[in-house]
């Protein structure tokens, strides 16, 4: 009988207080290798946070964090970055005004080779859109031309350009906060497809989103916060959305709700 896979990345109690709230009251998490694991909750569970804590823009109080089994604490996004784990914001965090190339090699800029390119500091622009077209290829992302600029694109192939930078870069998974937000529904369609894509090639996919089918249509498994905590971890096979919901906002009761009932004085 075979043993089961070690998470990827694991968080066990994290704690962030901001004075007298408590956005994470001792928040559980564990990513598997190979698959999209959602997490779901209303405003104030904690979702945004925890994300913060898995990708580096907030330090826990307390809890810790493991990244292939071993202990980690990242200090910024630079370290998660470092190690592999690239994060797909809500707002894209593109540069409109950059060609498409420029946008995925953001911040990692290629030099031209030789002495005038260290002296000039010259971008190797052909290396960077060679590149760039490959990730493209692989994903199966579809645009005119890489050296357009990313304002003139769509909603959705903005989206794709942030995934690919992403996918591009991660070793280890890519986090994925609310990728479908305010677009129609063939850009939607093809940003769920590039999704799959992502963790077909290998990369492991931590997804926030509000939207429930296109949660129960992606994941593997769901993560339900509630008050800071993880109350339950369910599937698409296990769960209804209806059953989800009434877990995820208290209209029906888990052994975490009950444990928790039972340790308050």
């Amino acid at each position: 009988m075979n043993a089961a896979p070690a998470p990827v990345l694991e968080a066990r109690g994290l704690v962030k207080r901001y004075g007298h709230v408590v956005a994470l009251g001792g928040a559980d998490f564990e990513l598997y290798p190979g698959e999209i694991s959602a997490i779901i909750g209303d405003n104030g569970a904690g979702k945004s946070t925890l994300i913060k804590a898995l990708s580096g823009a907030v330090q826990p109080d307390d809890g810790e964090i493991r990244l292939d089994t071993e202990r980690t604490h990242f200090r910024s996004p630079r370290d998660a970055r470092r190690v592999g784990i690239e994060t797909v914001y809500q707002d894209l965090a593109v540069a409109p005004a950059l060609d498409i190339a420029s946008n995925i090699f953001l911040g990692r800029e290629q030099r031209r080779r030789g002495a005038i390119g260290r002296t000039l500091r010259l971008l190797d622009k052909r290396t960077m859109r060679r590149e760039a077209k490959r990730h493209f290829d692989e994903l199966g992302i579809r645009v005119q031309s890489l050296a357009a600029p990313v304002e003139s694109l769509s909603g959705g192939q903005r989206q794709g350009v942030a995934v690919a930078r992403a996918a591009a870069w991660a070793r280890r998974l890519v986090i994925m906060d609310e990728p479908t937000a305010a677009l129609g529904v063939k850009e939607t369609g093809q940003v769920l497809d590039l999704i799959r894509r992502v963790r077909d090639r290998g990369l492991p996919v931590i997804l926030i989103s509000h939207d429930m089918p296109h949660v129960f249509d992606l994941a593997d498994r769901i993560h339900i916060m509630r008050l800071g905590r993880r109350v339950a971890v369910v599937t698409p096979q296990s769960h209804t959305m209806a059953e989800a919901v009434a877990i995820m906002t208290g209209a029906t009761q888990t052994e975490l709700d009950r444990a928790m009932t039972k340790e308050t004085p």
